[in-house]
């Protein structure tokens, strides 16, 4: 076999798709799903604000609803765009993807008193997901 058919049978194959695929496209699945979810709680906390109750003389933490419900619309709009930029493997929903999944550790951690098992079942979903877009990126676009 020549040289140029040893290039030719290379270039033919298909790339190798490793484990590490699969987390980039379980990741890019689920960032796409909780940001329609999160879109759908936006939607909600805009139109019904009688929908949400909040059980406190203080009210909300962050200001009204049409705060939540914008901060849910964009959050959600972000998280949508990086999961479909993941799936096709593009270097920018990479990092979008790498800063979303951060925000949600810091997020849970204020959150872990309220919901500790929900909280650490996603930051350990996070942190699995950092590791694969930092550690395994190359390896796991080249099977996208």
């Amino acid at each position: 076999m020549t040289k140029s058919e040893a290039r030719f049978d290379r270039a033919a194959a298909p790339p190798q798709s490793t484990a590490w695929t699969g987390w980039i496209v379980f990741a890019s699945i689920m960032l796409a799903i909780v940001g329609l979810i999160n879109i759908v709680q936006g939607l909600t906390a805009l139109l019904d604000e009688t929908y949400y109750v909040a059980a406190s003389s203080e009210g909300l933490l962050i200001g009204d609803l049409t705060v939540w419900g914008v901060v849910l619309l964009i959050w959600g709009g972000t998280q949508i765009a990086a999961g479909m930029g993941l799936n096709s493997g593009h270097g920018w929903a990479r990092v979008l993807a790498l800063i979303i999944a951060s925000v949600g550790i810091v997020i849970q951690m204020v959150l872990v008193s309220a919901q500790p098992i929900w909280s650490l079942v996603i930051i350990a979903l996070d942190v699995v997901v950092i590791f694969a877009l930092t550690v395994y990126w190359q390896e796991a676009r080249a099977g996208l």
